[in-house]
């Protein structure tokens, strides 16, 4: 389908509400057979850059060039390949590849390379990225710092659940780069702590998720507020009728590069389809938990997460739950504690479907077969990230198999059914399933030094040295109290 973007930025986005959506184009909203939430892309519209092989090639700032060497990113992944030589020259970009795809350097690379040498006023930042949970946030704050670092620009992370007077301390001293969620940034220009009249590069990413979620209001009001001149950029692993408004409204002639939700699904993720008897569903899922190496077991309520953390603690194994009933802080700290490897088993509801990145993890259980396939291809995405391998097992009882037939076949996804019951070998080479220890543990608090790690939300100063999402003061703040508290660093050891 051919789609022209018309229109002038001097004016788009800018009718003083909500503007009603343009009208339908050449079959725009006509959906896919196989999956059901897919809209037809626009093609690419004017002259467009062609792709380069190595990051050398592009016209980028060259201490971002230092830093992808010295944080050893040598060749680019072909999302950023495709995008970076055009979202570098000012252009804006329509983004879809699968989680793990290497979405969030294809856009803070240029993002960070065009801000590069400018400095913000109070309240007032220069770019914008536009997240749906606190999570995602964190880490894309985590990803972008060391990068901000080399070009000394300053990040706030702004997020729910945390301090809103730090965050907006933050924005007063001056922050260039913004990464937030649309909901505590709405809180934040209310109060008058943060106007985005001088935002010139805007990002979503993750943007189906912040449709989801039903903030397209908190996003359009958001959008229409940042430079009309500016330019945007739009990533998403899938793409919907909303996704589809916000394209036509806010992105000029975008440059389109897509790469299929589960595009390498074959080569680098196996899908297994359980079948089990409901009444051995926490044996196998004890065993399963019980294996060597870190997974994600997700299910669908919080108080089953709960109680299952709780079953698997009792067994012996280190067990921690992730869900939207836990403070932020909490939920900084499991995350903290399995990265670590402190913790090995997450058990989650979606929340933490998207937003976590976990080097080596293999293993995605789905204890509750999710109901949309979206959820089903973002559950899967925690695992085979950036090229690695991994297997999504989803354990499917008899009342459960024809959905998980139908969410197999939206997703686009090919499983391997097997029948399996407790302690049988196939469970084993399919999913390193054992025996638990039955020796109940305790997990217990992260000594202080790594105790919300990459998860402070708010005030970062990447350029003086502040960690992802916490700023150079809460560090000197937390070393000065770790002095005072000495005498008891050996109960925060064994913390530890």
């Amino acid at each position: 389908m051919n789609r022209t973007f018309h229109g002038n930025r001097s004016t788009r986005g800018r009718s003083g509400g909500s503007a009603p959506a343009a009208p339908r184009r050449g079959g725009g909203g006509r959906r896919s057979a196989v999956r059901q939430v897919e809209f037809a892309l626009p093609e690419t519209t004017g002259d467009q850059l062609p792709a380069v092989e190595r990051f050398a090639e592009l016209d980028m700032a060259k201490p971002l060039l230092a830093a992808l060497d010295t944080e050893g990113v040598t060749v680019p992944f072909p999302i950023q390949a495709a995008t970076l030589p055009n979202s570098l020259a000012g252009r804006d970009v329509l983004g879809r590849g699968r989680t793990g795809s290497g979405k969030t350097l294809a856009f803070g690379l240029a993002l960070l390379s065009r801000t590069a040498g400018q400095r913000a006023e109070a309240h007032r930042p220069l770019a914008l990225v536009l997240v749906p949970t606190r999570e995602l946030a964190q880490q894309v704050t985590e990803a972008l710092t060391p990068y901000a670092r080399a070009v000394r620009l300053r990040m706030a992370t702004v997020v729910g659940g945390m301090s809103i007077g730090r965050q907006a301390s933050a924005l007063r001293n001056g922050a260039e780069v913004v990464v937030a969620t649309p909901g505590r940034l709405r809180d934040l220009v209310e109060r008058g702590d943060c106007r985005l009249d001088q935002v010139a590069i805007t990002v979503l990413d993750e943007a189906d998720q912040m449709t989801d979620m039903g903030f397209m209001p908190q996003v359009t009001a958001l959008l229409d507020q940042v430079r009309p001149d500016g330019q945007r950029m739009l990533f998403s692993a899938t793409l919907d009728r909303n996704i589809d408004l916000l394209v036509r409204r806010y992105l000029t002639n975008p440059v389109v590069h897509s790469v299929d939700p589960s595009a390498g699904a074959v080569t680098t993720m196996d899908h297994h389809l359980l079948h089990i008897q409901s009444d051995d569903k926490r044996t196998i899922v004890t065993e399963i938990a019980a294996r060597s190496g870190r997974l994600i077991i997700f299910l669908d309520s919080k108080r089953a997460a709960d109680r299952l953390t709780t079953h698997l603690l009792r067994s012996g194994v280190r067990a921690a739950a992730l869900h939207s009933g836990k403070s932020q802080p909490q939920r900084t700290r499991t995350l903290t504690q399995f990265r670590t490897g402190h913790v090995a088993v997450l058990v989650a509801t979606n929340v933490a479907a998207r937003g976590i990145h976990v080097d080596s993890l293999d293993l995605v259980v789905n204890l509750d077969p999710p109901a949309d396939p979206k959820d089903y291809l973002h559950r899967g995405g925690r695992t085979a990230r950036a090229g690695d391998s991994g297997s999504v097992v989803t354990l499917v009882t008899p009342e459960q198999r024809r959905d998980a037939t139908r969410l197999m076949a939206a997703a686009g996804i090919t499983a391997r059914t097997t029948r399996v019951a407790p302690g049988e070998e196939a469970l084993r080479q399919i999913t390193g399933a054992r025996e638990p220890s039955g020796v109940p543990v305790v997990i217990t608090a992260p000594a202080p030094e790594h105790a919300g790690r990459g998860g402070r939300a708010g005030g970062g100063r990447a350029g003086s040295g502040g960690g992802a999402g916490s700023a150079g003061g809460n560090a000197r703040r937390r070393a000065t109290a770790r002095r005072r508290s000495a005498p008891r660093r050996s109960d925060a050891g064994r913390a530890a």
